[in-house]
């Protein structure tokens, strides 16, 4: 038996938990000498999770769009990123419109609330060509294909909105009634925008995984994401429910580039590739193609991405640990890929799936 489980055992399989391991003996290293340094008030480890809750929000809400398409379709939508980018960058211009014209101030929640809806219309727009241009015709091709075509969609993407807005940073209006903060517990304080985000993304959420459980359209989703053919025979139109999946996931880019842009207030034709990536390894930490696993994935990432700076670095001395989130959060999905391989939540896939 012991023969066996060395013959199994590869030097990759060594090496890679050799690693893990040695990223894990820094992250306890780290954070042990960090807090045994009292350098950080509890409301400041407070603000840190609050602020990790809210971006890991809006990740949430872009993995979604890539885990509902890989659900169905098997692929990674990299162009999902240009989708949230396109509906954000829209949004500001009719942002700026409410804003100039006193709509914002007078009446914030209706300015907001068509701020959303013609960022998330932008956003549908955009997903439905791709669908039917870039990825449909490309259904049955080798799976590498459409991959590639996604890349080369999310390029042309980048480049139609700078041709068509310019390549200038643009800045959202702040709303007067979203600023100033909430005292929970003499500790706990929130900001007012903080809540909205993670309230809204709650909201979607919900509603998403409602709708996927509950209704006969989601019934339909869960039958093509297991077999498109024999859901065929069965006689559901597979094309509309690629479709709807596709309008799904843009509804929550388009109301997440939203919320990011609120946060932190800046839009330009690249601003989709940092988030998109970030969302992408939140679905991958929840399990890809699992949207509870998404939902979390995206939390954990937030809440890593804002604590673990601070937490894991500063007791090992490095200076402005904050600017290496970045690192902190795809050691992360190193840390995952190598001790669970399939996410959080996710399930080992069979051969014909995987």
């Amino acid at each position: 038996m012991r023969r066996r489980l060395l013959e199994r055992i590869s030097f990759t399989d060594v090496s890679l938990w050799m690693v893990g391991g040695l990223i894990a003996l820094v992250v306890v290293v780290g954070s042990i000498t960090t807090l045994g340094m009292g350098r950080f008030t509890t409301r400041q480890w407070l603000d840190f999770a609050v602020t990790g809750i809210a971006q890991g929000s809006v990740y949430a809400m872009i993995a979604l769009g890539y885990t509902l398409v890989y659900g169905i379709l098997r692929m990674i939508n990299f162009a999902h990123s240009e989708v949230f980018m396109g509906g954000a960058f829209t949004g500001f211009f009719v942002a700026d419109a409410v804003a100039r014209s006193g709509l914002l101030e007078r009446n914030p929640f209706v300015a907001l609330t068509l701020v959303v809806l013609v960022a998330m219309a932008t956003s549908v727009t955009i997903a439905v060509l791709l669908e039917r241009i870039a990825y449909r015709p490309l259904r049955r091709a080798p799976r590498l294909v459409p991959l590639i075509t996604a890349i080369g969609a999310s390029f042309f993407l980048q480049y139609t909105f700078r041709g068509l807005y310019g390549s200038q940073f643009k800045t959202y209006p702040e709303v007067d009634v979203l600023r100033g903060a909430v005292t929970i517990t003499g500790d706990l304080v929130i900001q007012r925008l903080q809540i909205v985000v993670i309230v809204t993304a709650a909201l979607f959420m919900l509603a998403l995984q409602t709708f996927v459980q509950r209704t006969k359209t989601g019934k339909a989703m869960r039958a093509v994401s297991e077999d498109k053919d024999v859901a065929a025979l069965m006689g559901i139109d597979v094309d509309r429910i690629i479709v709807i999946t596709f309008v799904l996931g843009a509804v929550l880019a388009g109301a997440a580039g939203v919320l990011y842009s609120l946060m932190f207030r800046q839009v330009q034709f690249f601003m989709g590739f940092i988030p998109g990536i970030k969302a992408f390894t939140a679905a991958v930490l929840g399990g890809i193609g699992n949207i509870p696993g998404a939902m979390l994935g995206g939390l954990f990432l937030g809440i890593f991405e804002s604590l673990g700076p601070t937490l894991f670095l500063t007791g090992l001395g490095v200076p402005a640990p904050h600017q290496l989130k970045d690192v902190v959060a795809f050691v992360m999905l190193v840390l995952v890929l190598i001790f669970r391989p399939t996410g959080i939540l996710g399930e080992r896939l069979a051969t014909k799936k995987a």
